[in-house]
Order: C-alpha cells, then structure tokens, then sequence
C-alpha cells in the first residue's frame, strides 16, 4: 500500500502534500519521538543525529538523536468518544552500566506529553518537512528489564515508557463527588447526588413519563 493510499483521504490537508507525494513515490520516513520534559528528550528511528522539529514546539537548531531500532512500538490509536489507550516504547541493547546511569539521572517523566509525528527523508536522510505530530500521548514511568546470557554474551537491557491516552487515570478526579452531603459542600443548590445512597443499593429510579 502507498503511503499516500494510508493517509490521503484522512489528511485534509494536515499533511502537505508534498510529503504526500513523496510518501508515493519513496519509503524514506523518519518516525519521531518528542518527550516535554526538562530537559526534553528527542530521539527519531535512525542512526544518526538530525536537526528537526515540530512547527511551534521545537526551537531552531533543535537536534533528533539517532535511537536507532525502537522497539515495543504498538499500533497507535487516536480515540474518539473513547476511554483511553495504554501503550510502551522500549530502546533494546542498551549495557546495564547506561541503563542505570539513563534512570538514575533521567528528569521526572510523570504527566509529560510525548508526541509521535513523521515526516520524509531527502536522499541525505535530512528531513524535508517540519515533524507532523501523528498521536499525542501521556508519559507515566519508565522500566527496565534484562534477558537472562550464557557463555560468553554480553548482558543488554531494554528500557521501557509507558504512556496513556486518552482520560486514563488510576484515581477519582477530585472533582467526582458520589454522595449529596460532598456535594452541596461544593455546591449548595446542586441536588444531582441526593439520591446516590437510594441507588447504590440497587433501588431501581422511577423514570418520568413525558
């Protein structure tokens, strides 16, 4: 399938549609990955380092560094009228003297956007476009983890992001009041959850006839 036949008839525009027309013809696409911390952290599915950036977020003179192979990336769905989406990227190959270094000093990641976008590749593998942010994400923490070595293999560790979107949280938003009396503390006039206790023990609401 062409690129353009994956992305044509979504685009509206949103891709120009020069990329559009090199997506036909070449399969020269950089994937990129901007994660909002401080400082941020930028890295692309290459091998060498490049300047890029996405339109309004990324400053001038902005460098990619190569990731190399990113592993662990799933299929990235963007939810309409959904709950949400938890997915993981991982970097492998990593020696277990980096890794611990990467964690120990890496910012707080917790509630940062990520953002995927792609663009094409010119014949010099520089970028010939802004970044297109694809999906927006929501860091929440890193792993790590190592595969067990025999004989004379060197031990590797992957280090892993997992990331929501969507309105995906473990806890009750301060705001999610379930009974009356936390209600009205809030606000007074507010009847909605008088009848929360009635329901909860399965009383089924006499529904209006209109």
């Amino acid at each position: 399938m062409a690129w353009q036949d994956l992305v044509g008839s979504y685009s509206l525009q949103y891709v120009p549609q020069s990329v559009l027309d090199r997506m036909a013809s070449s399969h020269m696409l950089g994937i990129f990955f901007r994660l909002d911390t401080d400082p941020g952290l930028h890295i692309w599915a290459g091998v060498n380092d490049i300047p890029a950036g996405f339109d309004s977020l990324d400053e001038n003179g902005t460098v990619y560094l190569g990731g190399g192979r990113l592993l662990n990336v799933p299929t990235l769905e963007v939810l309409v009228n959904g709950q949400s989406s938890s997915v993981e990227f991982g970097i492998s190959g990593i020696d277990p003297d980096t890794a611990a270094k990467v964690l120990d000093t890496m910012p707080d990641v917790r509630g940062k956007d990520l953002k995927i976008g792609i663009t094409t590749l010119d014949d010099y593998y520089q970028p010939t476009s802004p970044i297109i942010a694809l999906w927006t994400g929501t860091a929440s923490h890193p792993t790590e983890s190592s595969l067990a070595v025999s004989g004379s293999e060197n031990p590797t560790t992957t280090i892993t992001l997992a990331t929501v979107s969507g309105n995906n949280t473990r806890s009750r938003a301060s705001l999610v009041l379930w009974s009356g009396p936390h209600q009205k503390a809030m606000y007074p006039t507010d009847k909605f959850c008088d009848g929360t206790a009635r329901l909860a023990r399965g009383v089924a609401p006499a529904w209006p006839n209109y």
